[in-house]
Parts: C-alpha cells; structure tokens; sequence
C-alpha cells in the first residue's frame, strides 16, 4: 500500500495528506487504520485521535494550535477548528 500521510514524531496526535485523501478512505496510519471524517487535501492535517476543545494540536513533536472545537478522531485539523498560539509559546 502506498504511503498517503505522513507522522513526524510519535507524539504528534495529527497526520499529514500526502496525497488528496476522500471522506470514508480508511489511512494507514502508526496508530492503526483512521476512517477519514471528511475529505482532507494534500498538506492539510486530520486528527489521529480525539482532541478536545482547548487541547493543543500537536505536530513535528511541538504544540502548534490549540483545539477551538471538539475534533474526532478521522476529523480535518485546520484554521476553521485551531487557533493560533504564537504568543502563547513565544512567552515561554
């Protein structure tokens, strides 16, 4: 099977399109097999498990977003459903 996400680092709780993945596709993933919630386009991020709202989105092993909305397992990770914690991590 081709590969069609990536996953940097064994923390991340979000995978990356490699390709244009459609709503239904079953991804191959290193958490097992994710049943896509909607369809996610190459470079777009989808949740690799449940995040809560208010829980950080984790890429490259680093928080990089912050949940504004509940995201299911399977669901797109994107501006509409993170916000932003730039200023947030430049204080620590």
């Amino acid at each position: 099977m081709r590969r069609r996400c990536i996953v940097v680092d064994e923390g991340d709780n979000v995978a990356t399109a490699i390709v244009d993945l459609g709503r239904g596709e079953l991804v191959e993933t290193p958490r097992g097999l994710i049943s896509l919630l909607g369809d996610i386009r190459y470079g777009h991020k989808f949740a690799l498990e449940d995040i809560p709202v208010g829980g950080y989105v984790v890429k490259y092993g680093e928080q990089i977003g912050r949940a504004t909305a509940d995201i299911a397992r399977g669901g797109h990770v994107h501006v509409h459903n993170v916000e932003d914690i730039v200023d947030e991590v430049r204080k620590r």
